[in-house]
């Protein structure tokens, strides 16, 4: 027998099925205030977010009106970056933006 063969000897295989479980998504939300302004808010939907100008205005908007919107859905890590990076963004520009993420 060759040595490949002596190394399965004694196994027993078995058909386990494993369940495999998607890690969790999260909204992350664009928080209405009276200060940042709409086009600051299009600019970090295009460039942070990667939505196109159209997209873009129709979330800003829908911010605008219902005081929150969904500016992405994301797994957990890249959603906080995100999140970091609109906040660090903000600050930068002197807005007081809020972004925040909740799971779905």
């Amino acid at each position: 027998m060759s040595k490949i063969g002596r190394d399965f000897e004694g196994w027993v295989t078995t058909d386990h099925k494993t369940e495999v479980t998607e890690p969790p998504l999260y909204k992350v939300l664009l928080h209405n205030d009276d200060y940042t302004s709409m086009e600051f808010v299009v600019l970090l939907l295009e460039k942070v977010f990667n939505k196109s100008t159209p997209e873009a205005t129709r979330i800003m908007l829908n911010v605008h009106q219902q005081g929150i919107g969904i500016a992405g859905v994301y797994h957990k890590e890249i959603a906080e970056t995100k999140v970091a990076i609109v906040h660090d963004l903000a600050q930068k520009n002197e807005y007081p933006l809020r972004c925040s993420m909740e799971k779905i």
